[in-house]
């Protein structure tokens, strides 16, 4: 009998490219503690440890890293022998994924743009950056606009524009009457955040410019739906760094300033390509063209 099965390596694959086992159970459509039991009972069956497990994270060790190649090869090959099935090269609609690091809206000229110059319209997926990779290298996507810094393995990407960050303050702030501020003016302040594990390249280039500045604020955690953050904003409850791209989301009561630091702290966006998709070289082209124009 063997000990590994397709499902055992795509579980096994969604948690190594993702390294945190809540982000890769829902990427998998499943709840967390049935994944850790599967990955459990895996290591059991091939009497060695994958992964290891602290507080800090999740970790590959050395046997799951020899292990990874050989699962992400055996389910790209289903992948195309399903594709080459469907006629998925020639006639699907490309599979684009979006970040959720930037105001959507910023996005729309360029998704409108290749649904115009492509024969059909691409299906999109919008969901934070390190997952687009994951799904990029697990072949469930053939391309994705993602937030820069990521970790992007092996992908191709193509580096288009980046963003600046802005100060968002309440507009009863005494210092939303400013034209710019500075992370010392912001000193003490509460920083709504978000966490590493939603964006870890981003989140450790950041603190490195925080700590160059002696920025130390308390940080408060940050809503998902930005909504809902800016709407705490408004509220007086805390401030929040963004990209220049959410100025564009007008509500009553928050001020947007820019940021002396904000070149520093900026979100880079970047096209990330996988597999053989025709519509590739087209998609390029118009991401250059719609994206990089926002430098």
């Amino acid at each position: 009998m063997r000990k590994l099965d397709t499902r055992a390596l795509e579980l096994f694959a969604a948690v190594a490219t993702c390294l945190n086992f809540r982000q890769a159970a829902e990427q998998l459509h499943m709840t967390q503690p049935p994944l850790s039991r599967a990955i459990r009972l895996l290591e059991e069956r091939l009497g060695t440890r994958l992964f290891e497990r602290d507080t800090q994270g999740v970790a590959l060790t050395a046997a799951g890293a020899r292990l990874l190649p050989h699962a992400q090869r055996i389910l790209a090959q289903l992948d195309a022998a399903e594709d080459a099935l469907a006629g998925h090269t020639s006639g699907a609609p490309v599979r684009l994924g979006l970040t959720n690091a930037v105001e959507p809206g910023s996005l729309r000229p360029f998704t409108d743009a290749l649904a115009a110059a492509l024969p059909q319209a691409p299906t999109l997926h919008v969901d934070a950056s390190p997952r687009l990779v994951a799904a990029l290298r697990a072949g469930r996507l053939d391309a994705a606009v993602i937030a820069l810094p990521t970790n992007t393995y092996e992908l191709a990407v193509l580096p288009l524009g980046s963003q600046p960050l802005l100060a968002a303050l309440p507009s009863s702030h005494p210092l939303a009457r400013r034209r710019r501020v500075r992370l010392a003016d912001l000193q003490g302040e509460p920083l709504f955040w978000f966490e590493r594990a939603r964006q870890n390249a981003y989140f450790d280039h950041c603190h490195a410019v925080f700590r160059r500045h002696g920025f130390a604020p308390r940080f408060l955690r940050e809503p998902r739906d930005h909504h809902v953050l800016l709407g705490d904003i408004a509220a007086g409850i805390g401030i929040a760094l963004l990209p220049a791209s959410f100025a564009a989301l007008r509500r009553q009561g928050v001020r947007y300033l820019p940021l002396a630091e904000g070149a520093e702290l900026a979100v880079g966006l970047g096209l990330a390509t996988a597999g053989e998709h025709l519509a590739l070289k087209a998609l390029r082209e118009v991401a250059r063209a719609r994206l990089a124009e926002q430098r």
